[in-house]
Order: C-alpha cells, then sequence, then structure tokens
C-alpha cells in the first residue's frame, strides 16, 4: 500500500466523531441515532474499500470537512422512502415498471376511511358470525359479468396457477401451441402449468390451430382445454384459432370444462376510442367458457389482483385448495377493488373517474391542448434553462395489453441549453418528484397524454431543478 494511501485512510474519521458532526446538522435532524450510526458504517467502509482500490476517485474527498459532508448528504438521500411519486411522462397508460394503473381520488379516500380503523373484513354484520373475505366483491363481480361465483387472488399468474393445480394436476391439459405465452418477468404458461401439477398437452402449430387438432387431443386423463389470450403480442396473416363459443360446446360434449386466461381482463369495449377489438370479460362468460382469468390492475383500472370466475362448483373447488390461503389479497387490495368495479355500474362515471380509461379515452385535441397549455404557462420561467415545443406522438396502452395498438398524442419536447439530453433524462429521475420521459430522434419528449393537469405544478419544479443542477 503507497504512503498516499495509508495517509487517506488516516484521513478518514472514527464513527464517533462523525456521529458528533453529523447530530449538530439541522438538515439530519429527526434521523434516529441508531440509522445514523449504521449509514455511516456503510459510508466509511465503502469509502475504504473505494480508496484502496483507487485513490483518485476519492482525491477530492482528503480532507476531514468534505468527508464528512459528503457523508451527511449521502445519509439525507439514504434516508428517503424507497417508494416515491412520479409523473408519468412515457405516454405508457399501464406501465408496470411505475405501478401500472393509477387508483382514482375516489378509491383513496374510501381506503382512508376503511383502513383508519378496523373493518369487517371476514365478519359477516348480519349474523355476526365469521364471514369469507371474497363475499365484498364476488357478487359485484357475478352482477358485471354474468358469472356464477368468483375469487380473487394476488395476481393473474396466481390464478391461472390455482386453477391449474385445482382442476388438472396430475391431468392433461390441452393448450393451442400459438397460446404458449411468456408474460412479464419471463414466466412462461408451460411453466406455471408444469408447476401445478398439470400436464401440457400441445395441440396445432404457432399460427394455426383447428376444431379437430383440440378434438383428436381429448383423452381420459383430459382435465381441461385452454384458450390463452395473446394479449401481449400478435399472429397475423395465414392464421386459425378456435373461438370460444366452440371450444365450450366441445368441451361440454365430452363433459371437460374450459379455461380462458384473458391476462388483461377489460369490461368495457374500447374499440370505438380507436384501439382493436379486444374480447371483454362478458362476452367470454357469455359463450359458455367454464372459467376465466384476468388482472385486476391493468385494462380494469384497479389495484393488482388476479380474479378468477366462472361456473359455481369449480370455483367452489378452487376456493377449497389449500394453496388459496397462500394467494389470497389483504383488505387494502379487496377494498380498493370493490371500489373500482363500483365505478363500472356506471359506465359514463367509470370513464370520468377512472384515469386508465379517462388516459385512453381523452380526445388527442384534448392532449394537444394540455401540451400547449403547459408551454405557454411555463415558458418564461424556464426559457434562460432550455426550450419548447409541442410535436405529434403515439401513446401506448402497455401493461401487456392491446399490443401493437397506438393512440394519437400529443408530447412536449424539452432541449436543455447547457445540458445534453442524455442528461437531462437522467437528473429528472432524481429530482424530488422523479420525472419519466422517452428520447426519440435526439429529442427529449414528455408526452401529455399520461400526465395529469393537477401534476403540471410539479413537473415544471422538476423540471426547474434538473436544469439548474450544478454539473
Amino acid at each position: 500500500m503507497s504512503a498516499s494511501k495509508n495517509t487517506l485512510l488516516r484521513e478518514l474519521p472514527n464513527v464517533h466523531e462523525s456521529i458528533q458532526f453529523l447530530s449538530a446538522l439541522e438538515s439530519l435532524k429527526g434521523i434516529p441515532l441508531k440509522r445514523l450510526k449504521f449509514c455511516t458504517r456503510l459510508y466509511l467502509n465503502e469509502l475504504r474499500q473505494t480508496l484502496l482500490a483507487d485513490q483518485d476517485t476519492v482525491k477530492k474527498l482528503s480532507d476531514k470537512k468534505g468527508i464528512l459532508d459528503a457523508l451527511a448528504l449521502f445519509i439525507q438521500r439514504y434516508h428517503r422512502p424507497h417508494f416515491k411519486k412520479v409523473i408519468n411522462g412515457t405516454g405508457i397508460i399501464v406501465h408496470t415498471n411505475l405501478g401500472r394503473s393509477p387508483l382514482p381520488e375516489s378509491v383513496l379516500d374510501w381506503l382512508h376511511v376503511l383502513t383508519e380503523g378496523y373493518c369487517n373484513l371476514e365478519l359477516d354484520l348480519e349474523t355476526g358470525k365469521r364471514g369469507s373475505r371474497y363475499q365484498h366483491v364476488e357478487s359485484l363481480l357475478c352482477e358485471l359479468t354474468g358469472a356464477e361465483s368468483g375469487l380473487i387472488v394476488n395476481n393473474n399468474a396466481a390464478a391461472v396457477f390455482l386453477t391449474l393445480n385445482t382442476l388438472a394436476k396430475d391431468k392433461e391439459v390441452i393448450v393451442s401451441r400459438g397460446q404458449l405465452v411468456e408474460i412479464g418477468g419471463s414466466f412462461r404458461i408451460p411453466d406455471i402449468m408444469d408447476r401445478s401439477g398439470a400436464k401440457l398437452v400441445e395441440i396445432g402449430t404457432t399460427n394455426r390451430t383447428h376444431y379437430h387438432d383440440y378434438q383428436q387431443a381429448i383423452t381420459p386423463e383430459t382435465a381441461l382445454l385452454l384458450r390463452v389470450h395473446c394479449s401481449n403480442y400478435r399472429i397475423i396473416g395465414f392464421t386459425s384459432d378456435v373461438p370460444a363459443r366452440e371450444l365450450a360446446q366441445l368441451g361440454k360434449a365430452h363433459n371437460i370444462p374450459v379455461m380462458e386466461d384473458l391476462g388483461s381482463g377489460c369490461l368495457i369495449d374500447l374499440s370505438r376510442y380507436g384501439l382493436a377489438k379486444e374480447p371483454i370479460v362478458q362476452e367470454i362468460v357469455a359463450s359458455g367458457v367454464d372459467i376465466v382469468t384476468f388482472s385486476g390492475d391493468k385494462l380494469l383500472g384497479g389495484p393488482q389482483a388476479g380474479i378468477i370466475i366462472g361456473k359455481k362448483p369449480l370455483i367452489d373447488q378452487i376456493k377449497k385448495n389449500p394453496l388459496n390461503r397462500m394467494l389470497r389479497i389483504d383488505k387494502l387490495t379487496l377494498a380498493a377493488l370493490e371500489a373500482v368495479l363500483r365505478l363500472y355500474l356506471d359506465e359514463g362515471r367509470v370513464f370520468e373517474e377512472l384515469p386508465t380509461l379517462e388516459m385512453i379515452a381523452t380526445p388527442e385535441g384534448s392532449v394537444r391542448a394540455r401540451a400547449e397549455y403547459f408551454v405557454e404557462t411555463y415558458t418564461a420561467q424556464l426559457q434562460d434553462h432550455c426550450h419548447f415545443d409541442i410535436l405529434s406522438t403515439f401513446s401506448q396502452v402497455g401493461g401487456g395489453a392491446v399490443p401493437e395498438q397506438n393512440l394519437p398524442s400529443w408530447a412536449v419536447t424539452v432541449q436543455p441549453i447547457n445540458l445534453r439530453i442524455s442528461q437531462l433524462e437522467e437528473r429528472l429521475r432524481h429530482t424530488a418528484v422523479p420525472v419519466l420521459t422517452r428520447i426519440e430522434t435526439g429529442e427529449l419528449l414528455i408526452d401529455m397524454r399520461t400526465v395529469a393537469d393537477e401534476e403540471m405544478p410539479a413537473l415544471a419544479a422538476s423540471l426547474h431543478s434538473a436544469l439548474l443542477l450544478k454539473p
């Protein structure tokens, strides 16, 4: 070890003198002493390792005061909550990385009322005896979809897994090769099926599967016919598929249940807003399919949940599966889901209150007006640091739903004067209210379809902070 490194190592403050320095700082008031000590040890250990590896990286911290100042800044950042509200300027409406569907204000108000004390989660208020947590949403689901019964678990992958494990463990499940999809996080239908204990029977080809393919594959070991809606990709051209109604009739003729995994379930036809026709849950139930599974936090616009609906005898079997307890959802999710489903009782109201549907349905002209308003309102405040313009662009639904479908939109483009585009994009992610953007053809775009009117002041403040940060 060089003499200079030894000197720098000796200059490092110890924990005791660091705590003395930190305790006097107003910026760290309120941070528990235990957290201060933990962060100090963490920082000093990392600094020692950095110094031993490359002393050039810490030359600017070679005096004790500089080290202590850097330590205080590190603790300020480390102590901030990891979860943050962010502004979604990407134009992706159901953004998996950003928590998918935002909940409406009315739902948040109801959650506050419900969770500030106790609630009747598993209490039947009529009898005073223990009830089922699913009773709060089951009847509502049945009313909206036409199903006989329903069950909620923590996500749609769990819904598929639980159904397969209940109805087809150690038995065969017939699936078209063109529907062996992979969803986010590399979770694949064949893998989920294998873990459930069901035996996969592939039929047809990638692009064409016929009625007789299902018919010929049925054996005494067949427990289920499974359709998987390709919600995150499209096969076009020379294709063939068996409609849900025909498959349901085949299943009925052989006394074999038919299940459809919709992935991103929707209760309203969105084709009137320029999107391709997607199957809605009610149509699949009406087709005679016995079990339907879908997500609560994609096109439905609610919290993360896996929804299983269908024929009551089959749902009753699934409810009794011991794995159901492992996959059940908590009171917050149930309360939020009930509140969101209640909005669907009034289709006009649901588009006004549910952010996901409101963003999908917002006319292109209204998005442009929002972009123009932002530029007109905040140009004077930021004109010394950047140039604004507006640009015609496209938004996406996202969340593995409605693939290859674009919604015409408008974005605010930001051209910084003293920064590179990539620097501004990075800085915006580190502001007090982070802003997520996208870069296209050398321009930084903030798609205004996914920016709410009430978020504009915070967006301007974050831009101001990012542009004024010292390099």
